[in-house]
């Protein structure tokens, strides 16, 4: 079985490449696994050796030739490549995140590829209301003012097209609630906060008054969780949309208690949002105020499909996964072999 990752090297395409190595060594599976990255990582370091390299911008049309030579012979293509900085550079976002699937897409049509699995996001649905729980056939419209759930929303309506016209090959989604690992801190902090506001973060923060907006409800998953639904994806040739998230839901209660605050501060919403949005503007921050958009109008997945079809169960909760993501955002923590991924 030949499969073929593209964003192969970042956080949740390395958590897929160290599953999909754990399948063929225990399960005897005979595995080629293929990655295509912008940059390549270390091959001599897990998980990237072993794999078959190829160094591909998806979301240059110049490289749809290189692309195709990639997926040649492939029997699935994994799509996780995703570009969430410079969101200053709009166009450049767009390129890559929507022209990028589009090319991929492409690609798979011409290579022959029977499997694509694309990794969609909590952020392509449409606003819900968070007191109840919203399935697979819940709307993806994304949220206005967010411009990675405008692009999640777009990426879903190339999906439905390409399924549409290609009735012979399986296609399947997967929608992860916000996923976290130890490995990623490093690069969240560099994706969310920037350069230099990462290094005030404490390994384990606390906090004794917490002002936050009431409406901030979401879920999160351990990337090592998501990387164990696409393996079951995989194995299984499952076709359709999967909601992929842990529980508790998070709350601020909850966010209290991971952060140690003595008291919550209700915020309004629209105070927050200008905060962020100022502070990007400005260039003191690197997340805008479409993110604090999405995470409030965002639903709450129910992940019973996923579940019963895949018999999928997470082994992190949410807590611990968020838990682990700080720590590793305080220390600064990542994987040296591969760019994305590199340690502060």
């Amino acid at each position: 079985m030949r499969i073929v990752l593209t964003g192969a090297t970042g956080h949740v395409g390395t958590a897929v490449l160290n599953r999909l190595h754990q399948a063929r060594s225990e399960r005897g599976t005979e595995l080629e696994i293929v990655g295509v990255a912008r940059r390549e990582p270390d091959r001599d370091v897990a998980p990237y050796r072993d794999v078959g390299w190829h160094s591909v911008d998806v979301g240059d049309p110049g490289d749809l030739p290189a692309l195709e030579k990639a997926f040649a012979g492939a029997d699935a293509v994994v799509h996780l490549a995703w570009l969430i900085q410079p969101n200053h550079d709009r166009e450049l976002l767009r390129r890559t995140n929507v022209a990028g699937t589009d090319h991929v897409l492409r690609a798979a049509r011409t290579a022959g590829v029977g499997h694509v699995v694309c990794a969609s996001s909590v952020g392509a649905y449409s606003p819900a209301p968070k007191e109840q729980r919203t399935n697979e056939d819940w709307p993806t419209e994304g949220v206005q003012g967010s411009h990675y759930s405008v692009d999640k929303a777009a990426q879903e309506r190339l999906l439905d097209a390409f399924a549409q016209e290609n009735p012979g090959v399986v296609v399947a989604r997967l929608r992860p609630a916000l996923t976290f690992s130890a490995q990623a801190g490093s690069e969240v902090g560099r994706y969310f906060l920037g350069q230099f506001l990462p290094r005030l973060v404490p390994r384990k923060p606390s906090i004794p008054i917490l002002p936050i907006p009431p409406e901030l409800v979401f879920q999160a998953v351990h990337a090592d969780d998501v990387a164990d639904a696409y393996w079951r994806v995989l194995e299984r040739r499952a076709a359709g949309a999967f909601n992929i998230a842990a529980e508790p839901v998070l709350d601020p209660n909850a966010l209290g208690w991971v952060l140690h605050a003595k008291r919550l501060l209700p915020l309004p919403l629209p105070v927050l949002r200008a905060v962020v949005e100022l502070s990007w503007r400005l260039r003191l921050q690197s997340t805008d105020g479409g993110w604090i958009d999405m995470a409030a109008g965002a639903p709450i997945m129910d992940t019973a499909r996923v579940r019963g079809i895949l018999d999928w169960t997470p082994q992190r909760s949410s807590l611990e996964s968020l838990t682990e993501m700080l720590d590793g955002l305080g220390a600064g923590t990542g994987q040296r072999a591969s760019p994305p991924l590199a340690p502060r």
